[in-house]
């Protein structure tokens, strides 16, 4: 059998076959990632079926099982892409979560607290950024919809994973950030930017919404931007009880990823055990 080689060149080909199936760039990058940790495991091995199964233990005993599993879809999806199916490996099993835990959920309290804080620390970019986030239920890659001319308009086109779909920028939240890209100078294009007018990334918003943390009094495994849209959905499924209507605002392809965001916490479960009335007092 012909010796196994993964080359710059291939990860690069696979990086095109990626963008030419209209992956989201998060996505692809992601799974640029992934495959240079592999490859980095695999140096001076053999690349057969015992050495990824050996690292799929690696990936279990160092990352969480979701995690795990995908870096190993990014890893089964660049190996059927060589034709090397061969080598594809199963993902971990996970339990089916009923409830989510208290100690990873943000509440609409502590973003509060974050929100304010940013104020007090003078950082009105980073307070609108976090008010837009979870005001409209936005992915933090989805943040450079949000123009000068989306927000006059009331109305923000995204486009995510081959989708198209329609954000709404509520009146309260239009004045905010209409202000703010006058006092910034910001007439046309993307009002998030840095001081160089580039767009604010992921790493760039993580990190200051971390610097928050004390002040706000707010645990840092509950703070970055992702929790914001689980708080948006928890608390739009709150009111409005169609889990099908969620899912087409939050852009999802499956209702069952959004049942991930709905789920309640185990104090909203307990909560729900005692007034179910069947202890006797």
């Amino acid at each position: 059998m012909k010796k196994r080689i993964i080359t710059n060149q291939t990860i690069n080909s696979f990086k095109n076959h990626l963008i030419e199936n209209e992956k989201a760039t998060a996505t692809i990058e992601k799974y640029k990632r992934d495959i240079h940790l592999f490859v980095e495991y695999a140096t001076d091995k053999p690349l057969d079926k015992p050495l990824v199964l050996e690292y799929k233990t690696s990936l279990e005993q160092t990352y969480a099982i979701r995690s795990a599993n995908s870096m190993l879809a990014a890893l089964n999806s660049f190996f059927r892409f060589l034709g090397w199916s061969d080598l594809c490996v199963k993902q971990f099993k996970v339990q089916k979560e009923t409830y989510c835990s208290e100690e990873k959920e943000l509440t609409k309290a502590e973003y509060t607290a974050l929100v304010r804080t940013a104020e007090r620390k003078k950082n009105e970019r980073l307070s609108l950024v976090v008010q837009t986030i979870c005001g409209t239920g936005i992915r933090v890659s989805e943040l450079q919809s949000i123009t000068v001319e989306a927000v006059r308009k009331g109305e923000a086109i995204v486009s995510c994973k081959g989708k198209t779909r329609k954000i709404f920028i509520v009146s309260a939240l239009r004045k905010k950030l209409l202000r703010y890209a006058t006092e910034q100078k910001i007439n046309s294009g993307i009002i998030f930017v840095t001081k160089s007018g580039k767009p604010l990334d992921r790493s760039n918003i993580w990190r200051e919404m971390k610097s928050l943390c004390e002040q706000a009094g707010v645990s840092p495994g509950k703070v970055f931007p992702h929790n914001l849209r689980h708080l948006f959905a928890r608390t739009f499924y709150g009111i409005e009880k169609d889990i099908a209507k969620l899912a087409d605002v939050l852009g999802h392809s499956s209702i069952n990823t959004t049942r991930i965001y709905t789920m309640e916490t185990g104090e909203q479960h307990r909560n729900q055990l005692q007034r179910l009335g069947l202890l006797r007092c």
